[in-house]
């Protein structure tokens, strides 16, 4: 009697597995997805820290209960309008929200004519103040120069926010911008309000430093979304393949 000899690599009864190009293609197009979110979501995880917001004194930008994502920047980075947290233990020696108005070298004043505030006697023009809040720096009045390597803040909602103003007899109201944390780029919580922050330019009129570039917070947002979503629609187009062969091959 015969003996057939077979391949050592092929079980008997066992057809040899092939890859077809849609195969190859659905197994790019999911590893590719997965690099993209994890790779995305990491970076976020590392190079951003959430803070929650618990008072209305940034709105309308930021609202109470707002969690906000902040990325670290330098102390010598930081500009006119950026958003920035920050903890000074001269203030609540807590975590705060505020935007920055001034910085050092810089004299602030309150107010011109028209309710706005003036940096070294230009008057400055804010359109992210809450609308119908009055003048546009609050009651009181205030002519401060700042200190090199020191930072005057406000918030946007001026009749209520506690901020440099409240702070004039310490050091005239200004922060040191070691203490800054991070510069806020964007609102990931509630998730229905999810939205990057984007740079104001109020400032740019005037010489120095002004609010910096944002961070990679959208595309790093859009690309851990964007793997996500090929990562499900190859894993989709490879079902309603497979079903579509099965069927075929049923009629056949």
């Amino acid at each position: 009697m015969a003996v057939t000899e077979q391949d050592p690599g092929t079980a008997v009864g066992s057809p040899r597995r092939r890859f077809t190009p849609g195969g190859v293609l659905q197994a790019v197009g999911i590893t590719v997805g997965l690099l993209a979110m994890v790779g995305g979501f990491a970076l976020l995880a590392v190079m951003y820290r959430p803070y929650s917001v618990p008072t209305d004194s940034m709105q309308p930008t930021v609202r109470p209960g707002d969690v906000v994502l902040a990325h670290p920047v330098k102390a010598g980075d930081i500009g006119r309008g950026d958003i920035v947290v920050f903890n000074d233990p001269q203030w609540e020696g807590s975590d705060l929200v505020k935007r920055v108005v001034a910085v050092g070298g810089d004299t602030v004043a309150c107010c011109d004519t028209r309710g706005r505030i003036t940096v070294d006697g230009h008057p400055v023009t804010e359109p992210y103040l809450q609308p119908g809040a009055g003048g546009s720096a609050g009651s009181g009045t205030f002519d401060v120069t700042v200190p090199p390597g020191r930072l005057f803040l406000l918030g946007d909602n001026r009749p209520v926010s506690q901020d440099s103003r409240v702070h004039l007899a310490i050091d005239g109201g200004t922060v040191a911008a070691d203490q800054v944390v991070g510069r806020v780029d964007g609102v990931v919580w509630p998730l229905g309000d999810t939205r990057a922050l984007t740079r104001t330019s109020a400032f740019d009129a005037l010489p120095g430093r002004d609010a910096s570039t944002p961070g990679p917070l959208s595309l790093l947002t859009w690309t851990t979304l964007g793997g996500g979503a090929l990562v499900l629609l190859t894993a989709a187009l490879g079902t309603f393949g497979g079903l579509v062969r099965r069927l075929r091959s049923r009629r056949t």
